[in-house]
């Protein structure tokens, strides 16, 4: 017999089906390995969150809710809390300085007039208005301090206008309008005209309620004797200072 000789090609064409064949089987024993295998069960604790507590009430029961009462500042009235600012005055150089001059000796004639030659003219006086109180030659004089040399009746003029202020302005009107805890203080401008009435009133506050409490207190002031300034009443402008504290 001969041998036949088999070609490389036709044995690998007979060889590429089994291979097939075995490529499917390994396929299909991945897949089942896939689908059979089993995966460990993680469990995840959740995290507890504090759940507010959920308050019921009757129908019947009304809530009564209080309020704590507010705290009101105290007003403290300062001691000497009326007081009088004095104004510094500078003082200059007033040195007068007396210089003698000799007369020239002139002719002088005498004139005779006729009282018909004779006019009268008249001079009107300088007129001092608003004289500050510091500077008055007689200050004003507040009722109970009659008969009084003049240091004594400003003395008694400056403690009858504090005492005054104290026994009638309403301190409570600064807790009802809420001011905060500190120390405040009115100016006060007011002119005792020269038949002793009060008069041409000015007032700074820091509320307008303070600046109308403080109108009608200088209102109340009793009559003065007026100023005297070259021994005739004048007109006198005087300053009151109104301060108080708040704690």
């Amino acid at each position: 017999m001969k041998n036949v000789k088999k070609l490389p090609t036709k044995q690998l064409e007979k060889f590429s089906t089994i291979f097939t064949q075995l490529g499917l089987v390994l396929v299909l024993f991945i897949v089942y390995l896939t689908l059979e295998h089993k995966t460990e069960k993680k469990s995840v604790m959740a995290k507890e969150f504090h759940q507010p507590e959920t308050v019921y009430l009757n129908p019947d029961e009304v809530p009564v809710f209080k309020r704590e009462p507010k705290k009101q500042p105290k007003i403290k009235v300062a001691q000497n809390s009326v007081f009088l600012e004095d104004e510094p005055v500078e003082k200059g150089d007033n040195e007068i300085i007396e210089t003698l001059i000799d007369p020239e000796p002139t002719d002088v004639k005498q004139v005779e007039l006729n009282e018909g030659d004779i006019i009268e003219v008249d001079i009107p006086e300088t007129i001092i208005e608003d004289v500050p109180y510091d500077f008055v030659q007689n200050a004003p004089v507040f009722k109970g301090c009659e008969g009084l040399s003049k240091e004594e009746n400003r003395i008694c003029f400056d403690k009858k206008m504090k005492k005054f202020v104290q026994r009638n302005f309403d301190v409570g009107l600064a807790n009802d309008l809420g001011l905060n805890s500190g120390k405040y203080r009115i100016s006060t401008q007011f002119i005792i005209d020269d038949k002793g009435n009060v008069v041409d009133i000015k007032i700074r506050a820091p509320h307008a309620k303070l600046k109308l409490e403080t109108k009608g207190l200088i209102n109340k002031l009793p009559k003065f004797s007026p100023g005297i300034q070259n021994n005739r009443p004048v007109k006198v402008k005087y300053n009151l200072p109104i301060s108080f504290i708040i704690e």
